[in-house]
């Protein structure tokens, strides 16, 4: 089972102002700075945040590293602080504030602005490498390829919360420019459904005679938007691959080598106290379904 880390009070250095929930800052046992993100009540960020996490380590995407953890018996996950000591964490907002003054920096959803196009021109006219320390893929060299990976990633977890503080660059005492790892994707996996309502979706088939889930899956929004409208997440990756299929065949690839009893291996390790066994298959369930729309997409038009 994966381990629950106590956070002690005493620990607590600093509180975190950005997001929408409470988080703050604490020095580990070990001496190192974590981040605790405290989970909203009746949901499943925490375990839906652990669980990615392990996904991101079988893919092969750069990622925050989380564990479940508790503080004064709130749940929630820790995080290490990934930037590399002298470095700086650029958010999005900030990078794309620098172009247009009148982008609105303040606001984390429904950014018209926040186009994908915008993004991924941002990030390869900065010509940001691949995240620091991260070597994986000759075919891999650049940020924007290894972005390509993430918004694969929101397709297949169903992330619908990769705003404009979701993402970023850092910046390296060296003066070198990379992109970040992959962080922040406790909105995916169906986590803030209840168990009645993962049920009827999974058990129930609509008017066009597939079940429910499936009608899920396809409608998970991305927080980047094309044509003044919000882009599915698998639209936002199907458009970033085209225009750069090297890199997705090589994600999608990655996927295709994750097994069905590898991602169950992952659910089966998060302590039954977290996550609800109705959970587990609604969440499993949805990774099959996206995988198969992944990799049609991938066997169509790459």
């Amino acid at each position: 089972m994966y381990p629950i880390i106590e956070v002690l009070e005493q620990s607590v250095e600093v509180v975190e102002q950005l997001g929408t929930k409470p988080k703050f800052w604490y020095r580990g046992a070990d001496g190192r700075s974590y981040l605790f993100k405290e989970n909203r009540p009746d949901s499943g960020e925490h375990w839906a945040e652990k669980a990615v996490s392990e996904i991101c380590n079988l893919i092969g995407i750069p990622h925050a590293n989380y564990d479940l953890a508790r503080y004064k018996e709130k749940k929630g996950v820790i995080c290490n602080n990934f930037v590399p000591q002298g470095g700086v964490l650029i958010h999005g907002n900030e990078l794309l504030l620098a172009r247009d003054k009148k982008y609105p920096v303040a606001r984390l959803y429904h950014v018209k602005e926040h186009t994908l196009e915008l993004v991924m021109h941002t990030i390869g006219l900065i010509k940001a490498q691949p995240p620091v320390g991260w070597k994986m893929a000759e075919s891999i060299q650049r940020g924007t390829d290894v972005f390509v990976g993430y918004l694969m990633l929101d397709a297949f977890i169903a992330n619908q919360d990769r705003h404009h503080e979701n993402w970023g660059l850092i910046w390296t005492k060296e003066k070198t420019i990379h992109l970040a790892p992959s962080y922040d994707h406790a909105s995916s996996l169906g986590r803030n459904e209840s168990d009645d309502r993962r049920n009827h979706r999974l058990t129930t088939k609509g008017r066009d005679g597939r079940l429910l889930i499936e009608g899920y899956v396809e409608n998970a929004q991305s927080a980047f938007y094309g044509d003044s409208a919000r882009l599915k997440t698998i639209d936002a990756f199907s458009r970033a691959a085209k225009r750069n299929p090297s890199a997705g065949k090589f994600w999608l690839n990655q996927l295709n080598n994750l097994t069905d009893r590898a991602v169950q291996e992952i659910f089966d390790r998060i302590p039954a106290s977290e996550i609800s066994e109705m959970a587990t298959k609604f969440a499993q369930s949805m990774l099959r379904f996206n995988k198969l729309r992944l990799l049609d997409f991938g066997a169509k038009f790459l």
